[in-house]
């Protein structure tokens, strides 16, 4: 197996793979995915593409536009968010939106391929690669709504799906190292910063090349080990708060139980004083119990 020390993809996203040198790279792995031949011709200026100076936020995103003038937006996210299928959406909104212009039109709305690469389980399902497209179905027919050759011709597509944003969902931690494909070549580095003993997709023999640890200078190689501290630290607390909330959580429980129980023998007490024809206000003289208390012990879960 090859043991060259890789540098994280990651962090390839924030230093290496925006410079046009190391396009190649990108250029691999997003052929292999889309399964065609992609070119990249630029990385915009954007706020997306903007590195943040706080690598304590363990996720990282980049935008690149190929030679179809498709816009293609990667997100890498470590820690687990509920909301993240929400996250997805809103991320290829404002890639459209900020690619509109006034003055516009609508036809010249840019193709969005949202491509996410997660660390944790998003969502209940069996595999570990997703794919969303957008598709229009007749209620009473079922059948596919179709452009026409005008529209075809005029805006250069072939289905109505070419229009809508496109999503690709990898799940790394659920892949089982076993590459069955060259895409799954790709996720075996993503998962384990190496490559596998034999490799073939597209782009893997640049990233032995150019993502090669002992290959960067000093300066890089300390700000790439401040990097990797700081991922372990994040991911450290993020853990570490998980684990005191389920403590936190079994805790609580445990006092509310007890509480309940409480409950449950004073309203036994109270019940067998009751039984013997005491009142409630003669009750509340014999034990530490007001009359409000004792009426609202017996009202509980009838």
């Amino acid at each position: 197996m090859n043991k060259r020390p890789l540098v994280s993809f990651d962090w390839a996203m924030k230093r290496l793979l925006r410079q046009k040198a190391n396009y190649g790279i990108l250029e691999g792995f997003l052929s292999e995915l889309l399964k065609r031949d992609i070119t990249i011709v630029n990385i915009p200026e954007s706020e997306t593409n903007a590195i943040s100076p706080d690598d304590k936020i363990i996720k990282v995103d980049l935008l690149c536009e190929d030679d179809n003038h498709e816009l293609i937006l990667i997100e890498m996210q470590y820690n687990s968010e509920i909301d993240y299928f929400h996250r997805m959406l809103f991320g290829t909104s404002k890639v459209i939106t900020d690619y509109m212009h006034e003055g516009y039109n609508y036809y010249q709305v840019k193709k969005v391929i949202s491509i996410n690469i997660v660390y944790f389980n998003l969502g209940q399902g069996e595999d570990y690669v997703y794919h969303g497209i957008t598709e229009f179905r007749g209620l009473h027919h079922n059948d596919l709504l179709q452009v026409t050759a005008n529209q075809k011709k005029v805006f250069s597509i072939a289905e109505v799906k070419d229009i809508y944003p496109e999503y690709y969902i990898l799940k790394i931690n659920s892949f089982d190292n076993i590459s069955k494909d060259s895409l799954d070549e790709w996720i075996y580095y993503f998962k384990n910063n190496e490559l596998p003993a034999s490799y073939s997709a597209k782009g893997l023999n640049l990233v032995s090349e150019k993502l090669n640890y002992d290959n960067m200078d000093s300066n890089s190689k300390a700000l790439y080990d401040a990097h990797q501290k700081e991922m372990a630290i994040s991911y450290g607390v993020v853990e570490t708060a998980k684990i005191e909330g389920k403590i936190e959580g079994k805790i609580e429980g445990k006092i509310e139980g007890m509480e309940d129980g409480k409950k449950l023998q004073k309203k036994d007490f109270i019940l067998k004083f009751l039984s013997k024809g005491l009142d409630v206000a003669t009750i509340a003289q014999y034990t530490d119990l007001s009359e409000e208390e004792i009426l609202s012990i017996l009202n509980e879960n009838k």
